[in-house]
């Protein structure tokens, strides 16, 4: 499965989004992430990342080939501090842009190749265009 394959197969799912389980398997072992937004103040991540960030009227995450980098402010132990030092210089971003006057609610910008697909609440209006990218294609900076 590659990124556009999972996309077609996402795109038209309904809000609030449950990706079958079967599916974020598949996408988890092909590598693949699939983002997309929850609520007005959620980014989430599913497949090879499984996880959810805070982005209240749009937000920033950090990723590289490893995955989804910590938040600074919520990093305490050294250890985990000189990761995130080593790893944030290399990290590309995806934005999330929270209602940008395309209809919908959510979408999200990056420099990542990606796939699109909607989600969709009660049939329509779109509630959010979501990605899907490869890890392997995040590429390392520096």
């Amino acid at each position: 499965m590659n990124a556009k394959e999972l996309a077609a197969q996402l795109d038209g799912i309904q809000y609030p989004v449950r990706i079958p389980k079967e599916l974020a398997a598949k996408a988890k072992s092909a590598g693949l992430v699939i983002v997309y937004g929850a609520s007005d103040d959620l980014m989430e991540f599913e497949g090879a990342i499984y996880d959810e960030i805070g982005c209240y009227d749009g937000g920033m995450a950090y990723v590289d080939a490893k995955g989804l980098l910590l938040d600074r402010g919520s990093i305490e132990d050294d250890d985990e501090l000189k990761d995130y030092f080593a790893r944030q210089p290399h990290a590309q971003k995806i934005e999330a842009v929270w209602d940008d006057g395309t209809g919908y609610s959510w979408t999200y910008l990056t420099t990542i190749p990606h796939e699109t697909f909607e989600v969709l609440e009660d049939g329509e209006p779109p509630y959010c265009c979501g990605i899907v990218f490869a890890l392997a294609d995040v590429e390392v900076r520096g």
